[in-house]
C-alpha cells in the first residue's frame, strides 16, 4: 500500500529500438540540468573509444546507422530511461516495482539499485559491444491480436506454422512475447522461411527489425559466454525496489541471490525468450498499481503494455478503443516520452 496522498507506480523501461529520429535532442531537451550523470556516461564512452552520448544526441540530423547501431542504441537510450527515472516526482508517487523490455532488464537493474552508475553503464555499454560485432541471425515482428487489440486465434496459428517452417529450414524461435506482438527470430534461412509463410497483415506484418540480431535465443549463446567471461557476479547487489524479469519472476531485495542475478542477466536472460507479457501481468497482478510509468524515450513500447492490459481484461478494458477511452478520461499509463503525460510524472 502507498503511503497516504501518494499514488503507487510500476515503472516500465523501453527496449532498444526507442531512440528514432523523433527522440533526437531528448537529452538536451529534458535533462541538461544533469550534467554530472551524462557527463559520467560520456566519460565511460570516451575511455573506450564510443562516441558520447552527447554528441549523438546534440548531431543535426539523425542517422540510423549510427543511432540505431546497437553500441550507440544501448548507451543513448539507457541515460534518456534513466534520466527520466530520476525525474519522477516521488513526493506524490511512490514506486512499487520496476520491469522493462529486453534492453530495458538492465536499465531495471540499474533503476532499482541492483547496479551502481559506474556497473550499469559498463554492463549496457559491454552488452551493446558484444550485440555490434558478435550478434547473429535477425527478428521479426507479427501480431497476436487484430486491429482492435483483441487476441487473434488466426493469427496465432499463422504464428505456430511459421515458426514450424521456420525451424524446418533452419533456426526459428519465438524471442519476445511484446503484449499483442510476437518478436520471432532466427537465422537467415529460419527467418526467410518464417517471413514466407506469414500472411500479409495490417499492411505492414510480417516486417522486419532492422539493425536486430536474434536476441533471447540459442543463437546468441557465445554472446552469453563472452559475457559471463567478461562481468563478474561482483557488480551486482540486491535491488532496493522490486524487480519483475523476463519470466516474471520477482527479485526483491531481501530475496536476490547476487550469483543468482549475474547467472539470469548474463545467460538464460539473453538466450532464452524473454516474456515481456507475463512481466506485465505479474506486475500489475502482484503490485495492483495505481498507474503504470513507462520511461522514455519514445512511447512506442506503450502499445504493447496497452494490449496486455486488455488481454487481462485490466479495470475493464477489453479493446483499443476501451484503453483510448480510458487514457483521455483518467490515465492509467503514463508514457514520459509524450509530454501531456510526462507533466503529470515529474
Amino acid at each position: 500500500m502507498s503511503p497516504v496522498g501518494k499514488q503507487s507506480a510500476v515503472v516500465i523501461f523501453p527496449g532498444r529500438g526507442t531512440y528514432g529520429k523523433d527522440e533526437l535532442g531528448y537529452l538536451a531537451r529534458h535533462h541538461s540540468n544533469k550534467t554530472e550523470f551524462i557527463t559520467g556516461v560520456d566519460q565511460w564512452r570516451e575511455s573506450a573509444g564510443r562516441e558520447t552520448i552527447s554528441s549523438l544526441d546534440n548531431a543535426n540530423t539523425y542517422s540510423a546507422a549510427k543511432h540505431a547501431s546497437s553500441i550507440n542504441a544501448s548507451a543513448i537510450i539507457y541515460a534518456c530511461a534513466l534520466a527520466d527515472f530520476a525525474d519522477i516526482n516521488r513526493d506524490r508517487i511512490e514506486i512499487s516495482a520496476i520491469c522493462g523490455n529486453s534492453l530495458g532488464w538492465y536499465l531495471t537493474l540499474a533503476a532499482s539499485g541492483a547496479l551502481n552508475p559506474a556497473n550499469a553503464i559498463r554492463l549496457v555499454d559491454t552488452m551493446g559491444a558484444l550485440m555490434e560485432s558478435e550478434g547473429a541471425g535477425g527478428q521479426i515482428i507479427y501480431p497476436f491480436v487484430d486491429e482492435d487489440w483483441r487476441a487473434s486465434r488466426v493469427n496465432e496459428k499463422a504464428i505456430g506454422e511459421a515458426l514450424h517452417a521456420g525451424r524446418t529450414a533452419g533456426n526459428a524461435f519465438l524471442s519476445i512475447r511484446l503484449g499483442g506482438m510476437a518478436v520471432l527470430a532466427g537465422d537467415e534461412a529460419g527467418i526467410a522461411a518464417m517471413e514466407k509463410s506469414l500472411p500479409k497483415t495490417q499492411e505492414r506484418y510480417p516486417f522486419r527489425l532492422a539493425r536486430h540480431a536474434a536476441f533471447h535465443t540459442p543463437l546468441l549463446a557465445h554472446v552469453s559466454n563472452a559475457a559471463l567471461e567478461q562481468l563478474g557476479a561482483d557488480i551486482f547487489s540486491a535491488p532496493a525496489i522490486p524487480m519483475v524479469d523476463g519470466r516474471g519472476a520477482i527479485w526483491t531485495h531481501a530475496a536476490t541471490d547476487t550469483d543468482e542475478l549475474h547467472r539470469y542477466t548474463l545467460g538464460q536472460q539473453i538466450t532464452e525468450t524473454y516474456d515481456f507479457s507475463k512481466s506485465v501481468e505479474v506486475a500489475i497482478k502482484e503490485f495492483a498499481p495505481d498507474v503504470l510509468i513507462l520511461a522514455g524515450p519514445g512511447a512506442t513500447l506503450g502499445a504493447a503494455i496497452a494490449q496486455e492490459l486488455i488481454r487481462h481484461r485490466w479495470l475493464d478494458m477489453t479493446s483499443k478503443a476501451d484503453f483510448s477511452a480510458r487514457q483521455k478520461e483518467d490515465p492509467f499509463l503514463l508514457a514520459m516520452g509524450r509530454d501531456d503525460q510526462r507533466r503529470v510524472v515529474v
